[in-house]
């Protein structure tokens, strides 16, 4: 299956008011399969053309397709502007959604200091948003209307991690991997994806959270 007959089958959709069955439908789980599959690969060569930015739901297969010049990861590129950092700016909305989705509030800062160094208009070359990177098809898929909005952000963000985490029964490096990877790429590869960005993001984001333990 390639890109294309993807874009077809969506379109129709696409021209649609969202609602949530379509959220909720198995087309949404499929399609992310699908994206984890597809997109993660080293075969970006075969496709006739780049996919769109907003197909994508995880950094680091977008970045498969959106590499800088100087090939910079998407975790240590935030913004072109001198960003004056205050990680304590965010504690409590970080605290407060930690706690409603019983994911650790140091976990979450973690993240955040990886994926944004906390600068809530951080947007990457691959097209991730706000504090906690959100993709564009992740943003949607979440319902997050408003990726720079750092609550609107975080609890996206924050919920998503959740999910990495209970799908990966609690363990958060291979959780961390998927929501930088994909968890497709995790369960294919049974473990943390051979992928530069994703072997360098999980130890980061595991020692910066270690730190605060």
């Amino acid at each position: 299956m390639t890109i294309s007959p993807l874009l077809q089958l969506m379109s129709p959709m696409t021209n649609r008011s969202m609602s949530s069955s379509i959220h909720s439908s198995s087309f949404v789980s499929a399609f992310q399969n699908f994206l984890d599959e597809e997109l993660t690969t080293n075969h970006a060569d075969s496709y006739d053309s780049k996919p769109p930015e907003s197909l994508f739901l995880h950094p680091e297969a977008a970045s498969q397709y959106f590499q800088t010049s100087s090939g910079t990861n998407q975790a240590d590129m935030h913004t072109d502007q001198q960003f004056s950092v205050d990680e304590n700016e965010f504690a409590s909305l970080i605290e407060s959604t930690g706690h409603k989705y019983g994911v650790d509030p140091r976990l979450i800062h973690a993240v955040i200091k990886q994926e944004s160094g906390f600068d809530p208009n951080a947007k990457s070359h691959a097209g991730a948003m706000g504090l906690m990177q959100l993709m564009p098809g992740t943003a949607r898929y979440l319902n997050v209307e408003d990726p720079y909005n750092p609550s609107q952000n975080i609890e996206g963000g924050t919920r998503y991690l959740k999910d990495m985490l209970e799908r990966f029964n609690r363990d958060t490096s291979l959780a961390l991997a998927a929501y930088n990877a994909g968890p497709g790429s995790v369960e294919r590869f049974n473990g943390i994806p051979p992928f530069k960005e994703t072997q360098n993001y999980v130890p980061a984001v595991m020692n910066t959270y270690q730190a605060l333990i």
